[in-house]
């Protein structure tokens, strides 16, 4: 366990954003505070606080396979911040994960829970591994023992992992186990996003995707276009994007492109979502839909349409294609698909881009009703659940969105700000210790 509040320093003070020409996730989000900590005048000390993740573990993770070998993976857990409460934050499994993407990713998610006044720190986790390729024991072997590395960390009180990428609630399932067992007691709120019968929430696992239509139905109508009469593409078909389309489709949008990691399809009259969605279901792949045209991936983000939501991966966006972008509204379902470059130019072009801080922030919402209800043992409708979502979601777009006009700023920077005067509110209120 590595507490780096001294050991980075220098590459994350008043220079933080200097190696933002390197694409990747950390530097971005880098280049994000930096420009918040200018816009409210903080000085370098505090920056440097902001900058650096409070603390951080790196793990070896040893698998037995099926086959009686063994491998060895590498896992991460970052806690960005926790002034304002415990740490939370996502659980990814992926080859290219590092501990940089796992930085960026915990940063972010200190933001979102700032932005919605949600009693969170950010923090993520990570393992550099391909799930694809692994058996459900396997799997399960894997997530078990990364859990018994980080349990000197983690707790209901202190970081309180979720889904993300490559992991489910089925995973959550197993760190719950194991966390349990190992304190001699069920504890249901050391993770969101379980099975409901294990004290999940009702509405839990489309929370994000339902966020992220609130918000592109208030986007497009403030840029002046009725969503009935709108189309969309939705780069990415997975966790957030899959329910997205099928919301945006439900609310009379006419979702025309979809993708996945292996290609996409296309349909100007509107994919017939359902059908899209069992096609999914049978084959694993958006690829070879009947009821569309075949599309090259990196062509979905600039179709002609009126909504974007890329809901994928990171850094998707960037000054190579943010010229050719044809949609007036960019709604990031993912964390980090937009690149500070491409923000520049989407900004000079009237695209109105909703940041992932704001829009992706349905899911650690109802992570947190999760967690409530896991602490009172009382579980909430489904209807509850939803309407206390979208009442989130819809205040934190009109605040975002006034704070933004009224000092002439972009969503994005309005978003960073505002989530980053909270927490240094945080820190001034709490003081330095010793």
């Amino acid at each position: 366990m590595t507490d780096l509040l001294t050991a980075t320093t220098t590459s994350t003070g008043s220079n933080a954003a200097s190696d933002t020409h390197i694409a990747t996730p950390l530097t971005d989000a880098r280049a994000q505070l930096a420009e918040a900590i200018s816009l409210l005048g903080y000085g370098d000390g505090l920056h440097q606080m902001l900058a650096t993740p409070r603390r951080e573990l790196t793990v070896a993770v040893p698998l037995r396979m099926d086959d009686g070998s063994q491998r060895l993976y590498t896992g991460y857990r970052v806690q960005h911040n926790f002034s304002r409460g415990p740490a939370k934050g996502g659980l990814r499994y992926a080859p290219n994960v590092d501990i940089d993407e796992v930085r960026a990713l915990a940063m972010w998610m200190t933001w979102k829970c700032a932005l919605l006044d949600v009693p969170y720190g950010g923090a993520k986790g990570g393992i550099a591994i391909d799930p694809r390729e692994h058996s459900t024991g396997e799997l399960e072997r894997v997530t078990r023992r990364y859990t018994s590395e980080i349990l000197p960390i983690i707790g209901p009180e202190r970081d309180i992992p979720a889904p993300d990428i490559g992991t489910d609630e089925r995973t959550m399932a197993w760190i719950m186990d194991t966390y349990s067992v190992n304190s001699g007691y069920t504890v249901p709120g050391i993770v969101t996003g379980k099975p409901i019968s294990l004290g999940g929430s009702l509405g839990r696992a489309s929370a994000t995707s339902r966020g992220v239509t609130h918000i592109a139905l208030a986007a497009l109508r403030h840029a002046g276009l009725e969503p009935a009469r709108s189309t969309a593409a939705v780069q990415g078909f997975g966790k957030v994007g899959a329910d997205a389309a099928r919301f945006l489709a439900e609310a009379g949008v006419r979702v025309r492109a979809v993708s996945d990691q292996y290609g996409a399809v296309f349909n100007v009259a509107g994919l017939d979502i359902e059908a899209l969605t069992e096609h999914v279901r049978a084959t694993g792949s958006v690829v070879g839909f009947a009821g569309a045209e075949a599309l090259d991936g990196a062509a979905l983000l600039t179709q002609d349409v009126d909504l974007l939501v890329p809901a994928a991966v990171e850094g998707v966006l960037h000054e190579g294609n943010a010229g050719d972008v044809l949609a007036k509204v960019i709604v990031e379902g993912a964390n980090g698909p937009t690149s500070p470059g491409a923000d520049r130019i989407l900004r000079e072009r009237g695209v109105l881009v909703v940041p992932d801080i704001l829009a992706n922030a349905g899911g650690v919402i109802v992570s947190y009703f999760e967690w409530v209800q896991a602490n009172q043992a009382y579980w909430w409708r489904a209807d509850e659940v939803e309407s206390r979502l979208e009442e989130r979601m819809l205040s934190a777009w009109q605040h975002v969105l006034g704070y933004a006009e009224a000092r002439g700023l972009s969503l994005r920077t309005a978003a960073t700000a505002l989530a980053v005067e909270r927490v240094a509110e945080a820190h001034r209120l709490r003081g330095l210790y010793p």
